[in-house]
């Protein structure tokens, strides 16, 4: 169609192109579009066609201006894309017009280019078209790589880029939990710049690709073959397809011939709004996004609005017509029917007729309006248009990027610094009607407009692969429950791993952790190392059946002790009781009584007062007791050496030295426990290391030197009462008190020896009850091995407790 200015388009009608030779020179022609028609590219042309009209029909947008088009055929082939983009520039060699009123188009070039549907070829249109300033809209190239303006500076698209639908891809299928999916391409441009985005965004959302295969339409068959067998054989069971529809058709009949599991397809917009897929059920289930659905008033009976008559008049529409109806109308070259005249088109139901999907048609409505607009942005006033000016098309291009307006169907177009419209698509779901036919539903929606992690939406119910409502499961390796973490296999993809439990102490509370997390000190994981437990604490309490043991010894030493002290009292006149110096042995019986009463402080949860009472207390009382026997071993050795002739040794070691001595070496001690104090003393803490899975609460030494010095001097005292009762055990008989002090001193002594390496080696409260035990077994050696004896003959052998027999047993040398 003629008209005062003219917008070309290109669109792929046919799918292959024809090269042949001039069989006398040998010189190759020019490249020819060959094959079946695309009835739903001729459908975009047509659109193309109906929204011109309406603007030339329109008094506002371009008021008193008529806008002519030229449709090329491309055939989805770079050479011919190339040839009618020199084609539009130069004005050359007509292909597809209303030959009714085009005689002076020839000689015209094209304001702007609608066009095209490849990206392969629409790469090479805008780089010609780039190097003149025309203006290029394409209505479904969506390759990323068109947005680089350095490259193709004069081109637009109302089509999103792939970026953002790779983007939307990848968000969705890690909304649906697949981390290990398949992956194929168309091998072109679109394909493979669109794959690119998707893997790197999925590797972004941690998707892994098993495998990643491309081919294109011309190739071998060997090839497809080898591409459907390695979805054949994958264990993905999300398969990923970036292809043009043309490559797509290839794929599916190849699978349908010997199909594999299902499988769940994610597609790109090219082929997943395409309705003559609808025919391929191991498509069923299939998710991809596609271009917002639309309607566009008046197109469906403009498309109906077509007589052979009308056909006759463009080569295009007469093939359609003659391949819709298998008739001919221009006769019968090969025995094939005339058509008649009665066809009706409106009872056909192919692409082209189909208005219940008008999508990619409503990108080639609005970039028609969008080159009108700029054309009115050039020529025209507020008042009217002049269509005289004369403009260069780097003008319109300069409009064209700024424009902003609304369709007459109520969508905005408008153009970001790139040439790309705001991404919005739906979500597109392959669902199986009641009749058992697939069909188009919409599902959801992606709008990159919106705030970060709002974009995706899903507002209904979504039908996977085999029409079932379970979204399927597809991962390399399950996931790693709580209380484990993963780890990669050698050799695979991150998406591959072992899971492995947690290390001891350390926890995972999340499924398919990375890591472990180490507890806090004051706790411990819980069996399934799912989350961190508060450690038990433990302590040598008072509930405790070993306490209640030991308290009932001590207590029960205590009392034997007392009851030793009431039979000395008791039988304080008899000559045994006073032979053996009363004051001395009522002073240890009172220091006994203490010792086995100060084992009670290390029982019960330690805290500071508690700490410092215990270790002084059994210090001091210790060193009052030994005190207390090596007093009465002095007093042994002094009294043998008063009955030598001549000796008065007696008044030096009387009484009032005797009460001196205990106190003397108490007294040490006592300083030796307020200097402790005072500089480090004891204080309870948490033992966090002896055990990993409890914590043991103790007492601290404070000062190591300080408990050292206390219990050295404890030994000191033990030992050297022991080397002087060792010297005396072979005194006569009178003086046998020296024997029992020796056994009570050896016993004391071993006692506390082997104290030391079995208060080092046992566990939690088993330290405190073998200090406890060291106490009372030193504490009941001593009361046992000294008054034992005394005891019994007080007792039970009263004729012994006379001191005609205690005199009588001394030799008459000695006397």
């Amino acid at each position: 169609m003629n008209g005062d200015f003219v917008v070309g388009g290109i669109f792929s009608i046919h799918t292959y192109m024809r090269t042949e030779q001039n069989t006398y020179t040998r010189i190759p022609l020019p490249p020819q579009c060959s094959g079946s028609m695309d009835f739903r590219e001729l459908h975009f042309a047509r659109a193309m066609e109906f929204a011109i009209k309406e603007i030339n029909n329109s008094t506002d947008l371009l008021p008193g201006i008529t806008l002519g088009y030229q449709i090329y055929d491309s055939c989805a082939a770079v050479p011919m894309a190339v040839k009618v983009a020199f084609q539009a520039v130069n004005g050359m060699e007509r292909f597809f017009n209303d030959t009714s009123v085009c005689a002076k188009f020839d000689a015209a070039a094209v304001t702007a280019l609608i066009g095209d549907a490849n990206s392969t070829p629409t790469l090479n249109v805008a780089r010609i078209l780039g190097l003149v300033g025309i203006p290029q809209v394409s209505h479904f190239a969506t390759c990323a790589c068109l947005s680089d303006k350095r490259q193709y500076p004069s081109f637009l698209r109302t089509v999103p880029s792939d970026h953002h639908q790779a983007a939307a891809l990848a968000r969705m299928v890690k909304c649906f939990g697949w981390t290990w999916i398949g992956a194929v391409r168309s091998d072109s441009d679109y394909g493979n710049y669109g794959m690119a985005s998707f893997l790197k965004a999925a590797q972004e959302e941690g998707i892994c690709v098993e495998y990643s295969e491309a081919f294109y339409r011309t190739d071998s068959r060997s090839k497809i073959e080898r591409v459907a067998n390695v979805i054949r054989r994958s264990t993905a069971r999300v398969i990923v397809a970036f292809m043009a529809s043309g490559e797509m058709r290839i794929l599916l009949e190849e699978l349908v011939r010997n199909p594999p599991r299902p499988l769940q397809w994610i597609g790109s917009e090219t082929w997943i709004m395409n309705t003559e897929f609808l025919r391929f059920n191991i498509c069923a289930g299939a998710i991809g996004f596609g271009v917002p659905h639309s309607v566009i008033p008046g197109l469906r009976e403009f498309l109906l609005d077509l007589s052979p008559a009308q056909a006759l008049k463009s080569p295009l529409l007469t093939e359609f017509w003659e391949s819709s109806f298998s008739c001919s109308l221009t006769g019968s070259p090969k025995g094939s029917r005339v058509c008649h005249g009665s066809e009706d088109i409106r009872a056909l139901q192919n692409t082209y007729t189909d208005t219940s999907q008008l999508r990619i048609t409503n990108m080639v409505y609005k970039a028609t309006y969008a080159i009108a607009h700029a054309i009115h942005g050039v020529i025209c006033n507020d008042t009217q248009c002049d269509k005289s000016i004369k403009f260069a098309p780097w003008q319109v291009l300069d409009r064209l990027k700024r424009v902003n307006f609304t369709t007459k169907n109520g969508y905005q177009v408008m153009f970001d610094s790139n040439g790309d419209p705001v991404a919005v698509y739906e979500l597109i779901n392959w669902q199986v009607q009641k009749d058992g036919a697939l069909d188009f539903v919409t599902v959801g929606e992606y709008d990159s407009s919106k705030q970060k992690g709002q974009e995706f939406s899903i507002n209904k119910a979504i039908s996977f692969v085999g029409g079932q409502t379970e979204v399927p499961v597809s991962v390399c390796s399950d996931s790693c429950p709580p209380g484990t973490r993963k780890a990669v296999k050698k050799g695979r993809p991150v998406c591959c791993y072992d899971c492995i439990p947690c290390a001891e102490g350390e926890i995972s509370n999340r499924t398919d952790s990375l890591n472990c997390m180490q507890c806090t000190p004051e706790f411990w994981p819980n069996a399934k190392r799912n989350s961190c437990l508060s450690k038990p604490v433990e302590f040598l309490s008072w509930d405790d059946n070993l306490s209640i043991v030991l308290t009932a010894f001590s207590v029960a030493g205590a009392l034997t002790a007392v009851c030793v002290s009431a039979v000395f009292y008791r039988y304080r006149t008899s000559p045994i009781v006073r032979a053996n110096n009363s004051e001395l042995s009522f002073l240890l019986l009172f220091s006994l009584a203490l010792c086995f009463l100060c084992s009670l402080t290390f029982i019960g949860q330690p805290s500071e007062w508690s700490c410092m009472l215990r270790h002084t207390a059994f210090g001091i009382t210790f060193v009052l007791c030994i005190s207390c026997v090596l007093g009465k071993t002095i007093v042994v050795l002094m009294a043998f050496r008063a009955t030598l002739p001549g000796s008065n040794v007696m008044k030096w070691f009387g009484p009032p030295q005797q009460r001196l001595s205990v106190l003397a070496f108490t007294f040490i001690q006592v300083v030796i426990c307020v200097v402790w104090l005072t500089i480090s003393p004891p204080f309870p803490f948490k033992n966090l290391k002896h055990y990993k899975e409890k914590i043991i609460l103790e007492c601290g030494f404070g000062s190591a030197v300080g408990f050292w010095v206390v219990l050295g001097y404890i030994g000191f005292l033990a030992f050297f009462c022991f080397v002087l009762a060792f010297l005396a055990r072979k005194l006569p008989d009178t003086f046998n008190e020296a024997k029992f002090i020796t056994f009570s001193m050896l016993i004391f002594c071993a006692v506390w020896i082997t104290f030391i390496p079995a208060y080092v080696s046992s566990p939690g409260k088993f330290t405190v009850a073998v200090e406890i035990f060291a106490i009372l077994a030193s504490s009941f050696g001593l009361t046992i091995c000294i008054f034992a004896p005394k005891c019994f003959i007080i007792m039970f052998r009263s004729e012994q407790n006379t001191k005609k027999h205690l005199m009588g047993k001394v030799p008459s040398k000695s006397l």
